[in-house]
């Protein structure tokens, strides 16, 4: 899978609808931004239906790593360099994406014993250019580049060979998921799926 949705939900009764639309629009993976306090409990019900992985995304403490894993994420993602819950995960066995921006935080992700790495924000910060940069030096660590991928500009990250998925939540609109329109979360779902095919 090379596209992950990422998005913030602020109602938790909207998560079992949105895990069954993107598992039936061909979407398996779904990150969670810990941005509400309706995320845990949102993870929690997502990790009911099988055919999903869920993991928790803006994870910045332990305390947030060990509560996201107690509600059954089953990766966490962080946009930064946290060392001290790059640690924890790695204590449990869960796997962790932290963010970098930079070569020398890609060698201390290295340092650390991490070869997946999340680039954030990838736009903002040189895009397609920088990782391609990055990759001809670093080239045994993949990347999931977030921040401003859109359907105009993921062609140009997924044909990278160091990008293994890329996230973004244009295919989760607010105004969407607040109404309950799936019909049209669902299309959008299914192109984005398509995207990376």
């Amino acid at each position: 899978m090379k596209d992950c949705p990422s998005d913030v939900i602020t109602d938790e009764a909207s998560a079992l609808p949105l895990v069954r639309c993107l598992v039936e629009n061909g979407m398996p993976v779904a990150e969670v931004t810990l941005r509400t306090p309706a995320a845990l409990s949102s993870i929690r019900r997502m990790c009911e239906v099988p055919g999903l992985q869920v993991g928790a995304g803006t994870v910045l403490t332990v305390d947030q790593a060990t509560a996201a894993v107690d509600a059954g994420a089953c990766f966490l993602v962080s946009p930064g360099l946290h060392e001290d819950v790059i640690r924890y995960a790695q204590s449990v066995n869960v796997p962790i994406i932290p963010g970098i921006a930079t070569p020398s935080e890609m060698a201390r992700a290295i340092s650390l014993g991490l070869d997946l790495v999340k680039f954030f924000p990838a736009e903002a910060l040189g895009g397609v250019r920088l990782l391609k940069a990055i990759g001809s030096v670093y080239p045994d660590v993949a990347v999931m580049p977030t921040g401003g991928i859109s359907p105009s500009n993921i062609s140009g990250y997924l044909d990278l060979p160091n990008v293994v998925a890329c996230g973004g939540s244009w295919m989760i609109p607010a105004s969407e998921l607040a109404a309950g329109d799936f019909e049209e979360i669902g299309e959008l779902v299914r192109a984005a799926s398509e995207l990376t095919k």
